[in-house]
């Protein structure tokens, strides 16, 4: 049996150190000293109990101060998805069996594709405009495909899962287009990611280069949970209303599509297409102008953003990366001059891999949509179980009150 400290209990608990000890002098905690460790202990199983409990008696309270999860540990040296590091996941795994991981099913998620929500994400993505970015035409897609799912709203987790596992499937499969273009869904065993490649590279008639679906592959792993990003707060908020599978990822594509998150790695692209003419130039044309250089920075990591660093040793490994990854450690020096510079982030990576391999400037927004639908999905599979609407943060109103001599206005507005 697993025992837990009066500090893990209570940061589980989410009550003080002397709470603690309260509950178990009313008996709702049983209190054990083991002979090799000093003070009080208590049973992981009777503690969850006691968790649970909690939050099946009460009504939601309006505020949450802390989501607890059990899916992405975010620290130095991680992430960590259900214990398991991964970069080591990146090595050796790809989506499908990540995806299992994180949905807390066996074996691997196939994403197939459903024939009868295909037609209707190829023809909305058909009437797209030719400029629209990957990410506009992903949310086309999983709108349509929610359109045409008549039971869409079932709930129940293993209901959750195959739409979920259809849902991504049929949209990689419409963003992919023509079933025989180079790499594309109509190879034979392909997995997610190489069905993915043609709506990524840059110039779909061209077969993409041997390493680029493992480079891809191990992206896909790397993205696909961040613990409680802001799309993942998002996606939580919208499943708490019992919100569908598709509302919940339209929810997160909402949030992923800003400049300060998912978009990052598009404005780090477009630097290190100026950068790679000449790094301490562009590097300082940045500086002198006060702006913020993309692709560097992070608010968990200290040092550098270890999801960067897999994907930068697999470019070094790779000799079509040379050229890219020289500009990258040349920036990356000049950030770091006075030796206390923000350090590379995933952003920076994904650019670098969109350079190296010829993607489209947007393809890491793409993977990054992709990836994250499997993290928004085991959230939403773990949200389904929290009393509902339990979202609601306490306002401070700031206008002016009623009747007060700053009332701009006497209009009635209807609602």
């Amino acid at each position: 049996m697993e025992y837990l400290t009066v500090a893990e209990t209570a940061e589980r608990l989410g009550v003080k150190r002397e709470t603690v000890y309260a509950y178990a002098s009313r008996g709702l905690l049983t209190s054990v000293r083991g002979a090799q460790r000093r003070g009080s202990r208590f049973a992981q199983d009777e503690v969850e109990a006691l968790a649970a409990r909690g939050r099946e008696s009460g009504e939601p309270s309006g505020t949450v101060e802390r989501i607890r999860t059990r899916i992405t540990l975010v620290a130095d040296g991680g992430p960590w998805f259900r214990g398991l590091a991964v970069p080591a996941l990146a090595g050796s795994e790809d989506l499908e069996h990540v995806a299992a991981l994180l949905w807390e099913v066996p074996g691997r998620v196939p994403f197939d594709a459903d024939p009868d929500l295909l037609a209707p994400a190829r023809a909305v993505l058909a009437a797209a405009p030719a400029g629209a970015r990957a990410t506009d035409r992903f949310r086309l897609a999983v709108a349509a495909v929610a359109a045409a799912d008549p039971l869409r709203a079932d709930a129940r987790p293993g209901a959750v899962v195959a739409t979920a596992s259809s849902l991504l499937g049929t949209v990689v499969t419409a963003l992919a287009g023509d079933p025989g273009a180079a790499g594309g869904p109509g190879v034979a065993g392909a997995g997610l990611a190489e069905r993915l490649l043609p709506a990524l590279v840059r110039d779909p008639d061209r077969a993409p280069a041997p390493a680029t679906a493992g480079h891809v592959r191990a992206a896909l792993v790397l993205l696909a949970d961040h613990g409680l990003a802001s799309s993942t707060v998002a996606a939580r908020v919208a499943a708490s209303t019992l919100a569908d599978v598709h509302a919940v990822v339209s929810a997160g594509l909402g949030a992923l599509d800003g400049p300060r998150h998912g978009l990052v790695s598009g404005l780090a692209h477009r630097f290190l297409a100026d950068a790679l003419d000449d790094p301490p130039g562009a590097l300082a044309q940045r500086l002198r102008a006060g702006e913020r250089v993309p692709g560097f920075g992070h608010s968990v990591y200290r040092g550098t953003d270890p999801r960067a660093t897999v994907l930068l040793d697999r470019l070094r490994a790779d000799p079509a990366a040379d050229e890219v990854v020289a500009c990258v450690d040349a920036v990356v020096a000049g950030m770091d001059r006075g030796g206390d510079g923000p350090a590379a982030n995933v952003d920076l990576a994904l650019a670098a891999l969109m350079h190296a391999h010829d993607l489209r400037p947007d393809a890491g927004e793409l993977l990054f949509a992709c990836a994250r639908t499997v993290g928004w999905v085991a959230h939403a599979l773990e949200e389904y179980a929290e009393p509902g609407l339990r979202f609601r943060p306490t306002g401070v109103y700031t206008g002016p009150r009623p009747g007060s001599t700053s009332e701009a206005s006497t209009t009635t507005l209807s609602v």
